[in-house]
């Protein structure tokens, strides 16, 4: 897709993908179709097949289990917040597309069908549980394509507010509101890989093993070397235990006190002389027990002085990775990142809209939550062009028109909406990823934008082919498949 040579996934297109100069039935949802080659490429349907139970009998099972997931994975990747918008985009000839061919002609699921869904089907305890299985598995087949041999893990709470009398909600008095306080577990990639909703007045650190200690294990099953960070809330000896008891290394922020201060009394007296405009850094590592510590352990400081500030800066991190003070410290502030995922979650697929009575239905949307920001950030670091690579989840939503152009070899600043042709022009029985949906593409390019190169000269180029969308029609004139 787009100029990206060295990635492990390159998408093609579909025989009834067209741009076109018509205006009729506009989508601004375009680029779903990529994220659901995607979506097809990583196995996703044959892990919904086995994971999820259906308990629907007679005429309720007109809509499979896998369309109706896709629906409410899709709809949050495309910033539909809940079901309130159902009926209106079950006509989008993207969710149309994007579904089996049960939902090219009726189109998608209205909202009753998804609340039921949502609140009920996937509540059950069974598929409950089968959607962190999804979740997992989805990522593990990115990782056995794309994963480095050493895993760095990030966990991190957060706040959710709420505005009703939803069951388990509380106040926080950190967050001086009444919410939610969810516990969420990445990898480096940006990847979730685990998520627990909690009750608004729980520590931060509360359930930790239920996210962390199956993640090591997988990990290290795997033959991967593990590295863990998280901040001053996670720094508690039972978890430095049972990290040093299973040889991962780790880097977490600890609280300053007196006895810590006094270790490093020498490096807190400003400099002699005029102050620098310059920050000035300083770094100590030395061996401290706490009063409830069985062992000592080494903990790095660094103090900083700004120009106009009276008094420093200073952080302490406890860890037994054995690289040196500086070292250490720009590894564990790359544990920043996982709070940019948090707020991408929470921005691009609402992550928030935690609005239901029961905390068991609110705990099935969290999860949606999840498993839709992963296909997302998937799609971001293994197949967008590298001009785009960068961009937030929030900018490639509000951009989803454009993509599919993008991809067909056009520019990142070409315009671009999408819609539905008639029956007659649908080609169907030879695709085998994301069945044929008479989709057009209207393009307003820019003079010498580079749209007139085939996808398929582009698509030759690289490794992989693709398999569900295999070619793309300009302006009338067919590029022909792959390969032809």
């Amino acid at each position: 897709m787009g100029e990206r040579q060295n990635g492990p996934f390159q998408l093609s297109f579909n025989a009834s993908l067209r741009v076109d100069f018509q205006g009729s039935r506009v989508t601004s949802d375009g680029g779903l179709i990529l994220v659901r080659e995607l979506d097809e490429r990583l196995g996703s349907g044959d892990l919904i097949a086995r994971h999820l139970t259906d308990s629907r009998h007679g005429k309720n099972t007109q809509l499979p289990l896998a369309d109706l997931l896709r629906r409410s994975v899709y709809s949050r990747i495309a910033g539909y917040e809940d079901v309130n918008d159902a009926e209106r985009v079950s006509q989008d000839p993207t969710f149309r597309l994007i579904g089996s061919e049960k939902t090219w002609d009726r189109g998608a699921a209205l909202t009753s069908r998804l609340q039921t869904f949502e609140t009920e089907m996937l509540a059950e305890e069974e598929n409950f549980r089968s959607l962190a299985c999804i979740n997992r598995e989805l990522i593990g087949k990115a990782e056995a394509i794309d994963a480095p041999q050493r895993i760095v893990l990030d966990i991190d709470s957060t706040e959710i507010p709420v505005y009703g009398q939803q069951e388990q909600s509380a106040y926080n008095g950190h967050f001086e509101s009444t919410c939610y306080h969810p516990l969420l577990l990445f990898n480096r990639e940006g990847d979730c890989v685990a998520a627990k909703l909690r009750p608004g007045n729980v520590h931060s650190a509360e359930n930790w093993e239920e996210l962390l200690l199956p993640e090591i294990a997988r990990q290290q099953k795997l033959g991967k070397e593990v590295v863990f960070r998280a901040d001053a809330a996670f720094a508690k000896p039972e978890i430095y235990e049972a990290l040093e008891k299973r040889g991962v290394k780790y880097a977490i922020r600890i609280p300053a006190n007196e006895s810590l201060e006094r270790d490093i009394s020498e490096l807190l007296t400003r400099p002699v002389g005029r102050p620098s405009h310059k920050p000035v850094f300083w770094y100590k590592s030395f061996l401290y027990q706490a009063a409830s510590w069985k062992t000592a352990r080494r903990v790095v400081a660094k103090v900083e002085f700004h120009f106009g500030e009276p008094f420093p800066r200073i952080g302490f991190i406890v860890t037994n990775l054995d690289t040196d003070s500086r070292a250490v410290v720009r590894f564990y502030n790359k544990r920043g990142t996982a709070e940019q995922w948090i707020k991408e979650g929470k921005q691009a697929v609402k992550m928030t809209r935690l609005s239901c009575h029961r905390f068991r239905s609110n705990e099935v949307r969290l999860w949606l939550s999840v498993i839709a920001y992963n296909p997302g950030n998937l799609w971001r670091r293994l197949v967008l062009p590298k001009k785009i690579e960068n961009w937030s989840l929030t900018s490639l939503q509000q951009r989803l028109g454009l993509l599919l152009l993008v991809a067909a070899g056009g520019e990142p600043s070409h315009q671009a909406a999408i819609w539905r042709h008639g029956v007659e022009d649908r080609c169907v029985g030879d695709t085998c990823g994301v069945g044929p949906g008479g989709l057009q593409t209207k393009t307003l390019a820019k003079k010498g934008g580079g749209t007139e190169r085939c996808a398929r000269d582009r698509l030759n180029q690289r490794p992989f082919s693709g398999f569900g969308l295999t070619r793309v029609v300009r302006d009338g004139t067919s590029a022909g498949p792959a390969g032809e």
